[in-house]
């Protein structure tokens, strides 16, 4: 038996969006949880990652507007939508992960490097100015 393809639309998410599996994971927590707003220590418990890794993830996804930082001192980080259309893209995002989920983490650990990609992002923000 051979396992769906990923929806095109996710994997377009990830490639753009995702640089690990734990990127991802904050993600889907704070999406799935809008009304907490999440300490960077709350976070780090709860993908098992030390402090600063969970740091430099939430502000990786802060810097791509996927989540927002509400408070500064301790700063805390909340899933607020930008647009109906991010909200449905992350639900499918989600529902992939709940149900492909050894096909999506394969999928995210056998793209490029975080600043592999970075690199290349930046050359496609510059080409739409």
């Amino acid at each position: 038996m051979t396992a769906a393809a990923i929806d095109p639309a996710v994997e377009r998410f990830l490639l753009d969006s995702i640089d690990t599996v734990p990127h991802l994971e904050a993600l889907l927590l704070l999406f799935q949880s809008p009304a907490t707003a999440w300490t960077v220590e709350e976070l780090a418990a709860r993908i098992y990652v030390n402090d600063k890794q969970a740091s430099n993830i939430l502000e990786d996804l802060t810097r791509r507007s996927l989540i927002v930082r509400v408070d500064q001192a301790p700063a805390t980080y909340q899933y607020t939508p930008r647009s109906p259309e991010q909200s449905a893209l992350l639900d499918r995002v989600a529902q992939t992960y709940r149900t492909q989920l050894v096909q999506l983490t394969r999928f995210i650990h056998s793209n490029a490097s975080g600043s592999v990609r970075d690199f290349a992002r930046a050359f496609r923000l510059k080409d739409r100015d």
